[in-house]
């Protein structure tokens, strides 16, 4: 496929810093997220055509059903060649079209932050109108999280570090927000604000910081859907308080993306995308994801945002090497 535009995900900083938990290949493009234009195919092939606008999969061979092992370790812009490329080489089947209201550089969002959040929201227990979710922050997954729970009826609460980023989760629909620079102790006043209660589920993005104070927000058989990855031995003894069930997250399948974008269709969803750079602007762009400077997701779209759509951009590839000094 042709990629017109790509998004930065938290694992992409992982894997340049080789900090992630898988080794990488050699010298891969990064980047797993990336929407794009079917621009030829092989023999045989049914699932799309030329022309179609796509989205790769996160995990190019799950399609369905549970996670094997020899699935997980397949990856785009890790153990094969990712998306910050003018042109991507991937299976058929490891394509999703997206949904027809949403730009190149909106679909560029859905592959792992969107998909992991609809996953957290509505693959676990079953969410009914009027139960209660918490969102921790303003990164990609926790405001596709406050969409999505909002589809089910759900009353949103999210945790955020200023008044501008609150605006943002207002606006997406968010019920109730607390700054935490305000209000440091903000389970107690979850729990004020819910009614004593606390709340039926927990959209976990912050981690081992947030963690603690998250399971202290929950209510009795609540359920905490943990999207980072956490150290050995940090959570044993808050993890039995209150019948707390957590629930790793990694990503989904592409049959959970297809239903994701049923979703997003029908309602006419938009991904909030906090900036778009040019393609020559890629280190800047992991430099802005790097600093925490984003709200929403931070896309990398083709060199000229005007460009023809029948203008060859010809084959050129970024490739990244480490060096001591960025990022």
């Amino acid at each position: 496929m042709s990629v017109r535009a790509r998004a930065i995900n938290y694992r992409d900083l992982l894997i340049l810093r080789r900090q992630y938990l898988l080794p990488g290949a050699p010298d891969v493009v990064p980047l797993s997220d990336g929407a794009g234009e079917v621009v030829a195919i092989g023999a045989g092939v049914t699932r799309v055509k030329i022309g179609d606008r796509v989205a790769a999969t996160y995990f190019p061979r799950w399609r369905g059903g549970l996670l094997e092992i020899e699935a997980a370790m397949d990856q785009f812009g890790c153990t094969r060649d990712g998306m910050l490329a003018d042109f991507a080489l991937a299976d058929d089947e490891a394509l999703v079209r997206l949904p027809r209201h949403l730009t190149f550089e909106e679909g560029a969002t859905l592959p792992c932050a969107g998909v992991t959040a609809w996953s957290a929201v509505a693959g676990g227990r079953k969410l009914t109108p009027g139960q209660s979710v918490l969102t921790i922050g303003t990164g990609g997954v926790a405001l596709f999280a406050v969409q999505f729970a909002r589809l089910f009826g759900a009353r949103v609460f999210s945790i955020t570090s200023s008044e501008s980023k609150a605006s943002v989760l207002r606006r997406l629909g968010a019920d109730a927000v607390i700054i935490t620079d305000e209000c440091p102790d903000w389970p107690s006043k979850l729990r004020q604000m819910t009614g004593g209660r606390g709340v039926d589920q927990v959209i976990e993005t912050g981690g081992v910081d947030t963690l603690p104070k998250s399971l202290a927000s929950c209510a009795w058989n609540a359920e905490v859907a943990l999207v980072l990855a956490l150290p050995q031995g940090t959570i044993e003894a808050a993890a039995l308080r209150g019948l707390v069930t957590l629930r790793r997250m990694f990503v989904g399948s592409r049959a959970t993306f297809e239903e994701m974008n049923r979703a997003i269709e029908t309602h006419a969803l938009r991904p909030v995308v906090d900036r778009t750079f040019e393609f020559d602007d890629a280190l800047d762009a992991y430099d802005h994801f790097s600093a925490k400077r984003h709200v929403g997701k931070v896309v990398i779209s083709d060199t000229a945002t005007n460009q023809s759509e029948n203008q060859s951009t010809g084959t050129c590839t970024a490739r990244f090497t480490e060096t001591g000094d960025w990022p």
